[in-house]
Formats: C-alpha cells, structure tokens, sequence
C-alpha cells in the first residue's frame, strides 16, 4: 500500500482536498481518500509531491495509425490540404508504421494518460492494442461520399469490427462516420440504425472547417473541389441550406450518445441546437491540432455558457507536436484565463470516463483504479507553460 499527498488532490469528483492523502493498494485500487483537516493521523510514510494529484487523463480522440507521420506535414496549410497531404504520403502496413505506432503509444502512457478513444480505417493498430497497456475504445471509421458505395462501405466496417474482436481485445469498439462531407445519407443512415440497435458510441470530426457550412449551405467551397479532386460525382448531391452540424445530426437518433471532435468553428446557435436535441452530446476539443491545420481555435466560451460536456483530444502526430492531454490543457488556458483548474481537469477525466462508459477511470474514489498523475510547475493552482507530468500509478 502506498499513501500519496501533494499541496492539493484533485478527486474530480469532489473538490480538491488541501494536503490531503490518497491511500491506493499495489494494484492501483483507490482505498481511500483522505482530508487531514479531518483526521491528522495519517502522515506516516506519506510520500508527499509539491504541486497537485490528479486521475489519469483520457485522450478522446487520437489517430493512433497515423503516428508515423509525425512531423512530415506542414502546419497552417488548412484542412482541405491537410486532408490532401495526408493522402499523399500514406504508407502501407510496415515495420516503421508498427514502431512509430508502438512508440506514441508508450508517449501517451508516459504523459499519463491511461484510456484513448481512438480512430481506425485498418486494423494496423489492433496489435499494439492488443497487449493493453491503455484502455481503448476503437471508432471504426467509415468514409464514402457516394451512396452507391454505402453497402459495400458498411459490410467492410463489420468486417474490420469483427477482425477486432477476433484480437479478443477487452476493449470496447463501435462503427462510426468520418465527416459529415465524407459519408452519403445512406451510409450515416446505415451506422446511426447499427449504433441504435446495440446502443453503441458515435463520433464524428465537426465543422473543423468553415468550407463544411458553405458546403451544406450552398454546395460551394473547397469541400466541394476536394471532392471532384478525388473523383468523387457530387452530381446529385443537394445542398441542405442548414449548418453542417444540424444536417448531420438530424440522422443521428435523439439521445444516442455522440462525440463532436474539433467543433473549430462551431456557433453559438448550433451549440444551442444540438444541445436541446440530443442531451448525450458530448463535445471533444483538440487545440493544439486546430493550431496545427487551422491556425486557430474554437471559442470555448460559448460551450461553457450552453454547460456542454466537454472532453480532450490531441488528434494524431500528423496534426501535433505531441501526444499530451496536459499539453492541451495548457494551450487551453493560455488562451482562456478564467477557467478553473478542476474544470480543465474534469473535461480531461472524469467528462470523458462517462462518455466512454469507463466506470473505473475518472476520478479518485474508493474502490476506482484510475491511475494518479503528479502536475507540478504550477502558478496558484494554474497552468504555466514549464507545467508538467509525471505519471505516478
């Protein structure tokens, strides 16, 4: 058994406990939480850490099988020539693929992160994930404009989703769209009636750019050229004269549970729509690659007024520098001051443990095993750029 302090911990939650003691078992199970205000017996053999202790973070939205482009793209091109870029310079299954991935894998542990919500087109990461090092929940994701290629699409997805369970991976794993301007109504039809059916978990990237809403608004933009750029007929295709957002979400069944990534440039208004659409909505926010591609960020404000229920992501190394929550969270507050501590952290444990249905992570309480982290360098209990981590369980 050990007994860890620091100036505060933060349970999540509960509020943050001055000095207090968690006391965990050798296998990582929180035995108990203790606030020394209450009780001052408990200081033997309390292994103390100047700053705070927090859960493990969740990275809700990584792209674990692009880790080997780490560093080969340029930043601030924006998303339709990222998106070109990135399909410029794929690679086929191979040993630097399989190093690269098991290397951002052992980044993302020791940055403390202790779960992923990751994305699959292939099963090029299955392997890695197989010897559990990280809790997962894998999005098998699906891609096809054109609505006579959305039978085709959908039975690949099942069967890349039954390749996954043949891994006989603990982990949790669910079919789910790309983009709204990348899945035809068939095809988002299609996966939304299967996630209904077995109450699955949803994500989808949105409004990452401002060429999605001219998109479904007018049928105009660079979407569109993209689109014909690889040969896709959009012929057919009509224009909603709706956001992105709303016209994506109308085909997703009220209350099923759906994550919204990257929400760059997500109004007040559709915020304000899709919350009173659908109470299960939870919104993932990536600002390092939203500086990466887009050279901004969304306007988080807004969220925080409409009280949506954020998580953190740090998308892929195609699209970061790195592959830390802490480092988003930093980027964060940097350029929002007045956000709490115990918020940031929330949106970067315990939000994202409910979304991902992962009862033992999250927060410090009895009973859980969700990891404890070590964030020192801090100002008054705020982040500073030299802020860091150490994962200590």
């Amino acid at each position: 058994m050990r007994k860890i302090s620091a100036d505060y911990i933060f349970p999540i939650a509960s509020s943050p406990i001055k000095n207090g003691i968690v006391y965990v078992d050798d296998k990582g199970t929180i035995l108990d939480v203790i606030n020394p205000a209450n009780n001052s017996n408990h200081h033997i053999g309390v292994e103390y850490y100047k700053g705070i202790i927090c859960p493990g973070f969740i990275n809700s939205h990584c792209h674990l099988e692009l880790s080997y482009l780490k560093g080969k793209l340029p930043t601030a091109t924006g998303l339709d020539d990222f998106i070109k870029n990135i399909e410029a310079n794929k690679q086929p299954p191979s040993a630097s693929v399989y190093q690269a991935i098991a290397a951002a894998e052992n980044e993302m542990l020791k940055n403390g992160i202790v779960a992923v919500g990751d994305i699959s087109n292939s099963n090029v990461s299955f392997l890695q994930k197989a010897k559990e090092y990280l809790t997962y929940h894998t999005f098998i994701e699906l891609f096809a404009f054109d609505s006579l290629k959305a039978d085709k699409t959908f039975a690949k997805g099942l069967e890349l989703l039954r390749e996954y369970t043949a891994f006989n991976l603990k982990s949790s794993a669910s079919i789910t769209p790309h983009a709204p301007y990348s899945v035809s109504q068939t095809l988002l039809k299609q996966i939304t009636a299967l996630a209904n059916q077995n109450n699955s978990l949803l994500t989808i990237h949105n409004q990452e750019s401002k060429e999605e809403d001219k998109l479904f608004q007018f049928k105009q933009g660079k979407i569109l050229e993209r689109l014909r750029y690889f040969g896709i007929n959009t012929d057919l295709w009509q224009a909603t004269g709706l956001s992105a957002l709303q016209s994506t979400l109308a085909y997703v069944p009220q209350n099923q549970k759906i994550l919204l990534v990257h929400n760059t440039y997500t109004c007040l208004e559709d915020i304000q729509w899709a919350q009173q659409y659908n109470a299960n909505i939870y919104w993932c926010f990536c600002p390092n690659a939203n500086l990466y591609i887009e050279s901004t960020l969304p306007d988080i404000e807004n969220f925080i007024t409409e009280n949506a229920k954020i998580t953190i992501g740090t998308d892929s190394l195609a699209s970061n520098w790195s592959l830390s929550v802490l480092d988003e969270l930093k980027t964060i507050a940097s350029h929002y001051h007045k956000i709490p501590l115990n918020t940031l952290l929330r949106w970067a444990t315990k939000n994202a443990a409910d979304f991902f249905n992962f009862p033992h992570l999250g927060s410090i309480e009895k009973g859980k095993k969700p990891g404890l982290n070590w964030v020192r360098d801090l100002n008054n209990l705020q982040l500073t750029e030299n802020a860091s981590v150490v994962k200590l369980i």
